[in-house]
């Protein structure tokens, strides 16, 4: 085993599939456990920067590391439970996740409780985490290996309850429903707020998060996280408070670490989005404004308006402009460049002298597949073609560069 140790210290840099070939006839090393190490720490390194740097963490096969949290969105679920404790200390006392897996997120969570639990029900995943956690330092997180729902039903109460449910059915289906989610946070809701003080549960960006609101009678917040404009997770925090809050009041926070590191935040309320004046226009600006994915996941759209003085082209296209610059607004900003209607002649001259562009479609007939071969045009460069509609149903297409 020291050999297969040192062969993936050596060669935790190289390409896999490259040294499954060149290795393959050395039976002094465990090659298949090598190569998989070898790829998850590659993962890691830019997932999961701090376990990478932790030598000796055992990783997962390579959907399990596709598919655990990342250290970012890890990170933003500290934040949420740091900002709910400092009300009150007594909340830093235990946590426990029901759904341990990896223990990513266990392992993040679990650093702000004096007393942690990790509930699993596969075995090799609790040895995996038990080593994990105590090369991390977390030896004060329990690791217990029995089903969540069978733990729930038996442990003591706890401040803070993280829950990840799977989202494929028993047959392997991807399910679109909270209530198909394994285990079914519905049908449990009643247990979790008997046995916590706050539980957080982690859902897929592609499940429909007003309709799983809609289900649960005690959500008290509503965050939707995205990394580098990709919506990655929706998080509800679920409290006995959360009975008295009407479904339209739950605050609803959009959060989006973008590529440099930066993070852009915005918060609403359904109801304040009803609320809110949202002129639209068919005048286009000198800047072009497109909401981060978080915000468009999370419906906040229309407050937008009035909070960075812009104004939205269509009230289904998602995009606004003004001619004075929104430094701040949460997304893509674009200096316009020019714009025409879809006629032949227009578009020609709007995109002579360009052989690829980024196109985007928002509110519009065509897709961007069909956009890019009618305009001849190949993907990539610094062009950016938004096809959409306005407020008068015009058919438009404006030339953007990157402000």
């Amino acid at each position: 085993m020291q050999e297969t140790l040192e062969f993936i210290e050596q060669h935790k840099h190289d390409n896999v599939r490259e040294l499954a070939l060149k290795s393959a006839k050395n039976k002094n090393i465990n090659l298949q456990y090598a190569l998989e190490q070898i790829e998850g720490w590659q993962i890691a390194e830019h997932k999961i920067p701090t376990w990478a740097a932790t030598k000796g963490i055992v990783y997962p096969p390579h959907l399990s590391m596709e598919q655990c949290s990342s250290e970012e969105t890890a990170r933003y679920k500290q934040r949420v439970i740091a900002e709910i404790n400092t009300s009150d200390s007594s909340l830093n006392n235990s946590m426990a996740d029901l759904t341990g897996g990896f223990g990513i997120d266990c392992s993040f969570i679990g650093s702000m409780f004096k007393k942690g639990t990790y509930v699993e029900r596969q075995e090799h995943l609790c040895k995996t985490a038990e080593s994990n956690f105590n090369l991390l330092n977390l030896k004060h997180i329990e690791i217990i290996n029995t089903d969540g729902c069978q733990h729930l039903e038996t442990m003591e109460p706890v401040n803070w309850l993280y829950l990840d449910p799977a989202r494929r059915s028993a047959s392997g289906k991807k399910t679109v429903l909270i209530e198909e989610c394994e285990p079914n946070i519905i049908a449990l809701e009643p247990l979790i707020l008997d046995k916590s003080d706050y539980a957080m549960i982690k859902l897929s960006p592609m499940l429909d998060l007003f309709q799983a609101v809609q289900k649960l009678g005690s959500v008290c917040q509503i965050h939707v996280v995205a990394v580098r404009n990709e919506c990655k997770e929706l998080l509800l925090i679920l409290s006995k408070d959360g009975r008295n809050i009407a479904a339209d009041d739950i605050p609803i926070h959009a959060f989006n670490i973008s590529a440099d590191g930066n993070a852009q935040f915005y918060a609403s309320t359904i109801s304040k989005e009803q609320e809110s004046d949202c002129p639209v226009t068919d005048e286009i600006g000198a800047f072009l404004y497109e909401p981060n994915s978080a915000i468009l996941k999370a419906g906040l759209n229309r407050s937008l308006a009035a909070r960075f003085g812009v104004t939205k082209l269509h009230h289904n296209s998602q995009l606004y402009t003004s001619n004075a610059l929104a430094e701040d607004f949460p997304g893509r900003i674009f200096k316009v460049d020019g714009f025409c209607s879809f006629g032949k002649k227009e578009l020609k001259e709007l995109t002579n002298g360009i052989s690829q562009a980024n196109i985007t479609v928002r509110n519009f007939p065509s897709t961007a597949e069909e956009l890019k071969k009618r305009l001849k045009l190949k993907d990539g460069g610094s062009v950016y073609l938004f096809a959409t509609t306005t407020a008068s149903n015009k058919k438009t297409i404006i030339r953007c560069s990157k402000k």
